[in-house]
């Protein structure tokens, strides 16, 4: 317990002492965010600081100083985190080099995310304590995925990280909400580890590493929040998501963490659902996707938006909890 509350607390400090410097650093190189042309009510953030998720890779990174070295786990989903962030900071960057908000083609990032995805689903599937089994809060024996579990750990990637990267849209949004899965995320890894779901060490790491992301996305907040100061940038984004599918996955909790990550859900089906209905009808069934963009135009506050998006959050973690003290 000692371990999770200081990783929290290490990882909100560096945090708070890096971010100051990210955003001199950016604005000296003057790699400020492009807005896209269609998002006509962002043009007063042109220019604002981003690449912020360097500071909050950074921050978690300190988790380290917690971990249990003896299980690899917290190394894995670390370098899983560093390679999505990394994925991320090249689009990043080659939207501010030619100061355009296209960066990397969405094929492109969908195969660097495919091959990440890949290398540690076969992983998983082959590790002993990971293997073709999940729990969900809904049933009271585990789930066997059998052959198909590589292919289904892949897709909870690919729904992860571009979910988290399409909630990225407003001032605290992407922040909040996944701030939010996090802590649950921890508790949730605490319940299982303590009614034997999850044994050894590395339940342990996840439970440290998921705390020092709050505590990193806490100090982020404290520079995100309307108005912004700083973007966190698909380097933060990207990573976000990452590592939500690596804990997703090593922890055997995919189903409960996509019950927590409804909002991710909601923002990605608005999407789907408009692209889908617009090429078959030629008419929007929103204002805008993804949907806080919709809420955005009906006039709704971005921090209001930030806010009930976070509180949905928080009552489906508590939902998801409830249900597995119940069963486990």
């Amino acid at each position: 317990m000692i371990s999770v509350i200081c990783g929290f607390l290490t990882a909100f400090a560096v945090g708070m002492l890096l971010l100051p410097v990210n955003i001199r650093l950016v604005k000296r190189l003057k790699a400020g965010q492009p807005i896209l042309s269609y998002v006509d009510n962002h043009k007063q953030k042109q220019g604002t600081p981003t690449m912020g998720g360097v500071s909050i890779v950074l921050a978690l990174l300190t988790a380290l100083i917690y971990t249990r070295h003896g299980d690899k786990t917290s190394y894995i989903i670390l370098i899983v985190t560093v390679g999505y962030a990394l994925i991320g900071f090249i689009d990043d960057f080659i939207k501010v080099k030619y100061k355009n908000n296209k960066g990397l083609s969405a094929a492109q990032k969908i195969v660097f995310q495919v091959m990440l995805a890949t290398i540690v689903s076969v992983y998983a599937y082959y590790a002993q304590n990971v293997g073709s089994v999940v729990y969900a809060p809904f049933a009271p024996k585990p789930i066997e995925l059998g052959r198909a579990a590589p292919i289904y750990y892949i897709f909870i990637f690919l729904a992860f990280t571009n979910s988290v990267n399409l909630t990225d849209g407003l001032d605290g949004l992407a922040a909040s909400v996944t701030a939010t899965n996090s802590m649950f995320c921890a508790v949730m890894l605490g319940v299982a580890f303590f009614a034997g779901v999850l044994i050894g060490d590395g339940a342990l790491n996840m439970i440290i590493l998921c705390a020092a992301l709050g505590g990193s996305l806490c100090a982020f907040l404290c520079y995100n929040t309307h108005p912004a100061k700083i973007f966190m940038g698909d380097t933060g984004s990207l990573a976000l998501g990452g590592f939500l599918a690596c804990v997703a996955v090593l922890g055997k909790m995919s189903l409960s963490m996509l019950l927590v990550g409804v909002m991710y859900i909601a923002t990605s089906l608005s999407v789907i659902i408009q692209v889908a209905v617009f090429k078959l009808t030629k008419k929007r069934v929103f204002l805008m996707a993804p949907l806080h963009h919709h809420f955005e135009r009906k006039g709704v506050f971005e921090g209001k938006i930030a806010v009930v998006y976070t509180l949905i959050t928080f009552v489906c973690g508590a939902v998801t909890v409830a249900l597995m003290l119940v069963l486990y």
